[in-house]
């Protein structure tokens, strides 16, 4: 592995690890808190992805989710070596905020909320989890591509990322808990054995991700064969 590869990988490792930890812990810091705790959820983590997205922009590309770099890997933005080592390292990186928000804070809390695990909620069936997490991450994939990718994008680092998982959270959160991102959903599931519908956090995002990528790469991207 080259130095620049490890910088990257080291990236998206941190850089999950971080917004596991800052997700999942506003989730078990909410309980309780009422009507506030969906805009507090939301909050944390469009603003937690924003500053992580912006840190790791310029070494590896900000991806911080299987979902995105699966878009960016079929939109061949990233190869498929690239794409594996970062989906890897997302992976590992989940479990380890996840581990670390169960070690550190308040252990009721963490029971109560099963650590922040996304979860359906009673009147949510299977496939309709799986649409509301691919409609929302349709639009934060939609995010990546026109902020970070496009050669016109806007210069606003991570902040319409941020704000994409934001409003996609608000929405969706009474509903199936917004994961848009696999890795949100498998390490706090991973580590408090929470593994009900897990299908639904990688079905659904997978499928808004590939509608996002071929929206874009076909129709949105410049058409110069260079720039796709």
């Amino acid at each position: 592995m080259t130095s620049k590869s490890l910088r990257s990988t080291a990236a998206e490792f941190f850089g999950t690890a971080l917004f596991v930890f800052l997700g999942a812990g506003s989730v078990v810091m909410s309980g309780g808190a009422g009507t506030v705790a969906p805009l507090t959820v939301a909050l944390a983590h469009g603003i937690a992805l924003s500053i992580l997205v912006t840190a790791t922009l310029g070494i590896s590309g900000g991806h911080l989710n299987p979902a995105v770099t699966a878009g960016l890997w079929l939109a061949r933005k990233v190869d498929g070596r690239t794409a594996g080592s970062y989906v890897l390292a997302q992976l590992i990186g989940a479990l380890l905020g996840a581990a670390l928000a169960k070690a550190l804070l308040p252990l009721a809390m963490v029971k109560a909320a099963s650590l922040g695990t996304p979860a359906l909620a009673g009147n949510v069936t299977f496939w309709q989890g799986v649409w509301i997490e691919a409609v929302l991450t349709f639009l934060l994939v939609s995010a990546v591509f026109g902020t970070a990718v496009s050669p016109d994008a806007p210069k606003v680092g991570g902040f319409g990322i941020g704000l994409a998982v934001f409003v996609g959270t608000l929405v969706g959160g009474p509903l199936t808990g917004a994961a848009m991102n696999p890795a949100r959903a498998f390490g706090p599931a991973m580590v408090s054995f929470q593994l009900t519908s897990q299908a639904v956090y990688w079905i659904g995002p997978l499928l808004g991700s590939m509608a996002a990528t071929l929206l874009w790469k076909y129709v949105l991207l410049p058409k110069d064969p260079s720039e796709l």
